[in-house]
């Protein structure tokens, strides 16, 4: 009987330790990473190295690191940091320039919005055709025919 129970105890506990290992995730339950941007990861790795060095300082003061260590110590974290801080610089330019480019593309398509040529506008549909078409893009009813193609032939 003590055999039974200790055989269903495990049994319990390993199908309970083991579920949630084996349980297929729904894609709501993924956690997302703390950083998303590069921006933002190079900013957090910045502030580590800072912390770093504020630790470095405070261990060197209180007599626990030797001079040398410090020394070495000091300068690596110091080179880490002007890395992070240059990456950084270029990120933001990037980033600049990725918002330069996409108030290029907004002001293209504000000069898009330009009220459409009538005879390029399907008469079924409204769809708002290329210029060379004969047949409409989105439903396929014939356009109108157009003069200047007629003149072209």
């Amino acid at each position: 009987m003590p055999l039974a129970i200790a055989l269903a105890t495990a049994a319990t506990l390993s199908v309970f330790v083991a579920f949630p290992l084996l349980a297929p995730g729904t894609e709501g339950d993924q956690l997302l990473p703390v950083d998303v941007t590069p921006l933002a990861d190079l900013k957090r790795r910045r502030m580590v190295v800072y912390e770093n060095l504020q630790d470095l300082e405070f261990e060197f003061k209180a007599g626990k690191i030797a001079r040398e260590d410090y020394q070495t110590m000091s300068e690596n974290y110091k080179a880490e940091a002007a890395g992070l801080m240059a990456a950084s610089l270029e990120a933001e330019t990037t980033t600049q320039g990725d918002a330069w480019i996409e108030r290029e593309v907004a002001a293209r398509r504000a000069r898009r919005k330009v009220a459409p040529s009538p005879q390029y506008l399907c008469p079924e549909c409204g769809f708002e055709n290329p210029l060379p078409v004969k047949f409409c893009g989105e439903c396929g009813a014939k356009l109108a025919s157009r003069p200047e193609l007629r003149k072209k032939k």
